[in-house]
């Protein structure tokens, strides 16, 4: 599966919501078909999160076709049909982890032979397990058919752990600069509500998800992710750092500090339910007396 969606109980999935329940999952259909509104505030209380290609879960119960299932990585549990669980490979943890940069790739049966896992999307890790082939990359799979192949051009050029032993100044400045990079990529992605993906993503799943790729675990959901890093004040932001606000009855939604541009209150990236997609804007004299928490996420190193 290159993403399966977290539900809140086995009924908790409406009939619009089938393309998310199938082998594969056809989740780029499913988001464009659901309306902005339905994305915002539809699956509230229904979808909790997603889960990527590799991600392990441990499985709690079995009912009917569905498993109640626990994500130690986002720290949370959910329901997915059986048939989108596999058993992890034994040698799952060999080779160098990468993680794919591109939009969205497939895994292929052999160097552009047949696809087995379309839709793999924005970073997902993949354990890179032999050598390039003509630009093609051997993979590890979840499943028990081994290896995968993706082009190398759609994953990141060095392992996740390259790079650690950098200096922390230098490493925390270039951190928040390419975490903004990383974000503006991500402008006009769909607002999905539980959604971590380049299909649809929501607050906190575009910190999780930016971070991510420069290789950092950050908390998956609003409030604990606001007690993550380092406290800074607002005045003191800088490029990377997080800004949250008391928005919708919500006291901690996430927003990446871009720049300050030509105006003296900074811009921010942020998944907007309002604007229904990834957007960045100039926080408002009117929105200061709404933040909640500053924070600066530690650099790894």
């Amino acid at each position: 599966m290159a993403v399966a969606t977290l539900w809140a109980s086995p009924s908790a999935p409406g009939s619009e919501d089938r393309l998310a329940l199938g082998v594969p999952s056809a989740v780029r259909d499913w988001v464009a078909r659901l309306t902005s509104d339905v994305r915002a505030h539809g699956l509230k209380g229904r979808a909790r999160t997603q889960c990527l290609l590799g991600t392990e879960v441990a499985v709690e119960r079995i009912e009917d076709l569905w498993a109640e299932v626990t994500c130690p990585r986002q720290e949370t549990s959910g329901w997915v049909p059986l048939d989108q669980l596999v058993n992890p490979a034994d040698d799952g943890h060999a080779g160098a982890e990468h993680q794919v940069v591109a939009t969205a790739t497939a895994v292929r049966d052999e160097p552009g032979g047949d696809v087995l896992i379309p839709g793999v999307t924005l970073g997902t890790r993949l354990r890179v397990v032999g050598e390039d082939y003509r630009g093609w990359v051997p993979v590890s799979l979840p499943g028990p058919q081994q290896p995968g192949w993706v082009p190398g051009r759609d994953l990141s050029a060095e392992p996740l752990d390259a790079g650690r032993d950098e200096a922390p100044a230098t490493s925390m400045i270039a951190c928040g600069l390419d975490a903004v990079k990383l974000a503006q990529q991500m402008l006009e992605i769909p607002y999905l509500h539980g959604g971590i993906s380049a299909y649809g993503i929501d607050a906190p799943g575009l910190v999780w998800i930016v971070y991510r790729q420069l290789g950092i675990d950050v908390p998956r959901f609003n409030e604990p992710l606001a007690g993550t890093g380092d406290e800074v004040e607002f005045d003191d932001v800088l490029p990377g750092d997080l800004v949250f606000f008391e928005h919708g009855g919500d006291s901690f939604l996430p927003a990446i500090v871009a720049e300050r541009g030509q105006a003296d209150l900074p811009e921010v990236i942020f998944a907007s339910p309002v604007y229904g997609k990834v957007v960045i804007e100039s926080i408002k004299d009117s929105e200061l007396g709404t933040i909640t928490a500053c924070r600066r996420l530690r650099s790894r190193g």
